[in-house]
């Protein structure tokens, strides 16, 4: 993939539950009808950019169902027609896997929930089973027609799992998510089915890049990704074990010189005559939102309501434009709802309307482009009041519509678009004395005051629009690709193997450092659990005995638990990070005097922090602590863990210790004791002519520092490291080993 800004042949695929497109049938004959709402036109104008500075790629694909069931004899013609005229490839699936795919899992389980709307949320395996089909069947179409160059950009809450189901068939593709509804806090996340919320997150760590409108939604799926799958995060990253996943914050845009200059257009000057005439001598608030639970339009017509109320100033000159577009029909809560704003409407009418004056006018219907903008640029105050609103275009589109900088923006404090539209009127949208104080407050600005944060708000509209917010996902996507191949390519490939193996074939003279845990064996959620296995064991064996290899084991245990599990075989032990060293067949020696008069104080420290976090264990060496915490919460853990080691270094500051943190474990220790120490006196008795050493933790770069360039050193895992090489893990580093032996074999005569 090409560095970001500069041009390639690839192609943008954008998958989303939705083409940009509805198919319908009239009189015999297939039509197209563009589909509404803003992922389609805010990508529209960003796709129309291809092939200019905007994008490095060239071309685009579209992906998605085509909005209806269709029969087989049409597939071809449909699929023909939307690759010619709309850039699109189909994906067709039946009325019965839309239904519990669609109107199921994606909006009987997930819309409710992520909105925060609990009670709403169904939890049904038939929903699951199905939302897992749909995005296998979406992977299936992806993978026949997906070329090496193409960048896949994956949208919403419909194919969270499709990214990690694409990403184990093309690797080699970037692969980016966008979410645009709210990812909802771990306390709400979690309460969807232990293996669900976990297939769900690693669905969605498949892609390379994962974007969310704020930076809330992206502390929540840190915070979910670290609680429920034991993901750490750092820099903006999850790291994975093979992996890092670049996690961001890309607040969605819109068309802004599109609504700029939607007052100039005649057919919107043309109805704005028209409304002004048909409502003459009132001030307008503008309601324009879907027909869902999540929008808050009773809150609004609460707090219309009280704002009647308790100001009868406003009484016959104040009217409330209330829009309700239609949304999901047949579907029971949006049919109560429609019933309940209905019926608030023509009580609120009744109580104070006139005959001269209606306070609400309600409408129910669609508005495409021109009419909503004819409301834009006649409302006084746009009341945009959601209850949980992943951002709210509307509320940025009104701003944007207002040239003369006039007209006010009451905006719930639940919606994305609150983070960047803070000069609006913010609110908390179930309070409706509050919503009514903030109508009152509207409807009193100054127009100086409106002027002026309007222009703030305008210019920071116009400096991040729809076109800006894809090309920075798009950049951003190239930048983590980029580094995703920087990885690979540190790792451990056949061709660097193949080097390997020839030199431990030909050489005579063989030294191999080992570290232990989390090198040989998988890190446990107990210390005295990581006992080696049988494979661990034969391999050491056959390397020391068959190969005639000096194999030492590095590792930060204590000596005694090393001569348990390796006493008896002929190898080279170093304990508790170089304070100890044995040579086979031979005592423990102490490197260098070393006191442990300081246990005590520290070992106190360490007892008050592992009493405030349950599961934090102390395992006491000789010469060293080690304040383990793999079993503990892993959120409080990171910040009691944080708090110990700066306790610790305060501690210490002027005394012989150092303060180490390690893979889940704070250690204490004398100060020049190290594994790259204790590797050099190994170096001068064997004076190989090959060396191996692999580790894991950062205790092993005074190793890999320590040997010379000639070395071979390989880092399990994926952090920074003065290692050459990478392995994923312990189960690779084992087959590795077997890889050696088998080689010093093939040289054997027969």
């Amino acid at each position: 993939m090409n560095k970001p800004g500069t041009t390639q042949s690839g192609r943008l695929v954008i998958v989303s539950n939705r083409l940009p497109f509805q198919v319908t049938m009239h009189e015999g004959r297939i039509e197209f009808t563009e589909s509404p709402g803003g992922l389609v036109s805010g990508l529209r104008s960003f796709l129309d950019t291809m092939g200019t500075n905007h994008s490095p790629l060239a071309d685009y694909c579209w992906v998605g169902w085509p909005g209806k069931t269709v029969d087989e004899s049409l597939k071809a013609e449909i699929t023909r027609k939307a690759a010619e005229e709309y850039h699109s490839h189909p994906v067709f699936l039946s009325e019965s896997e839309m239904e519990t795919f669609y109107h199921g899992f994606c909006n009987k389980t997930l819309w409710p929930l992520f909105h925060y709307f609990t009670s709403y949320t169904v939890y049904e395996n038939e929903f699951w089973s199905q939302y897992q089909r749909v995005n296998e069947i979406f992977c299936d179409q992806l993978v026949t027609m997906i070329r090496p160059d193409d960048m896949i950009w994956i949208h919403d809450y419909h194919l969270m799992l499709l990214p990690r189901l694409l990403k184990s068939r093309t690797p080699n593709n970037p692969i980016g998510f966008f979410l645009h509804i709210p990812f909802p806090s771990f306390e709400v996340f979690r309460l969807l089915p232990d293996r669900w919320r976990k297939e769900l997150l690693e669905g969605l760590l498949g892609a390379d890049l994962i974007g969310f409108h704020t930076y809330d939604y992206t502390r929540h799926f840190f915070q979910c990704a670290l609680r429920i799958l034991g993901y750490e995060h750092h820099m903006g990253h999850v790291v994975l074990p093979y992996r890092r996943v670049r996690v961001d914050t890309f607040p969605m845009g819109i068309e802004f010189a599109k609504y700029a200059g939607a007052s100039q257009l005649p057919e919107v000057r043309q109805e704005v005559a028209s409304l002004k005439q048909s409502l003459p001598n009132v001030r307008i608030i503008l309601s324009a939102d879907r027909l869902d639970y999540t929008k808050g339009i009773p809150n609004r017509l609460l707090g219309f309501e009280h704002l009647l109320e308790t100001n009868p100033q406003f009484r016959g000159n104040v009217v409330l434009l209330l829009v309700v577009v239609p949304s999901r029909i047949g579907v029971d809560h949006y049919e109560l709802m429609k019933r309940q704003i209905e019926e608030m409407v023509g009580k609120i009418n009744g109580k104070f309307g006139t005959i001269a004056w209606t306070p609400i006018i309600y409408q129910y219907k669609s508005l495409s482009f021109h009419p909503l903008s004819s409301l834009y640029a006649i409302s006084d105050i746009a009341l945009v009041t959601p209850l949980r609103d992943g951002m709210n275009l509307v509320a940025k589109e009104y701003i944007a519509s207002r040239s003369d900088k006039r007209g006010v923006l009451i905006l719930s404090e639940m919606a994305g678009a609150a983070k960047e539209l803070g000069e609006a009127v913010i609110i908390n949208p179930n309070n409706r004395e509050e919503i009514a104080a903030a109508m009152k407050e509207a409807l009193e600005m100054p127009e100086e005051e409106q002027a002026r944060r309007n222009q703030i708000m305008q210019k920071r509209l116009r400096r991040y629009d729809v076109v800006r917010w894809a090309t920075d996902f798009i950049n951003q996507l190239c930048e983590s690709m980029g580094h995703q191949l920087d990885i690979q390519a540190r790792y451990l490939r056949n061709s660097h193997q193949k080097e390997m193996l020839e030199a431990y074939k030909r050489s005579a003279r063989r030294l191999i450092f080992l570290d232990y845990d989390g090198t040989l064996i998988s890190f446990t959620k107990s210390p005295s659990q990581a006992k080696p296995s049988e494979r661990i064991l034969k391999i050491l064996n056959t390397l020391t005995t068959e190969d005639h290899a000096e194999v030492v084991i590095v590792s930060g245990r204590d000596r005694m638990t090393l001569s348990k599990w390796f006493g008896t075989m002929p190898l080279g032990l170093v304990a508790e990070h170089g304070a100890w060293l044995k040579q086979p067949a031979e005592e423990w020696k102490m490197l260098h005097d070393q006191s442990n008069q300081w246990k005590p104080q520290v070992l106190n420290i360490l007892e008050q922090y592992a009493d405030r976090l349950p599961g934090a264990l102390i395992e006491e060496k000789e010469y060293s602590l080690s304040w383990h915490y793999r079993m503990a919460d892993p959120e409080q853990s990171q910040i009691v863990a944080r708090e110990l080691t700066d306790h610790l270094l305060s501690f210490t500051e002027n005394i012989n210790l150092q303060v180490l943190r390690g893979n889940k474990v704070v250690e204490v220790r004398n100060i020049g004791v190290d594994k790259g120490r204790s590797a050099l006196r190994w170096i001068q008795g064997v004076n190989p002519d090959f060396i191996l050493s692999i580790g894991d933790d950062w205790t092993d770069e005074d190793l890999f520092r320590a040997l010379p360039g000639t070395a071979y050193t390989v880092k399990v895992g994926l952090s920074q490291t003065f290692a050459k090489y990478n392995l994923h893990n312990p189960s690779d580093v084992l087959s590795l080993l077997e890889r050696l032996h088998a080689s010093a074999q093939d040289r054997r005569p027969t």
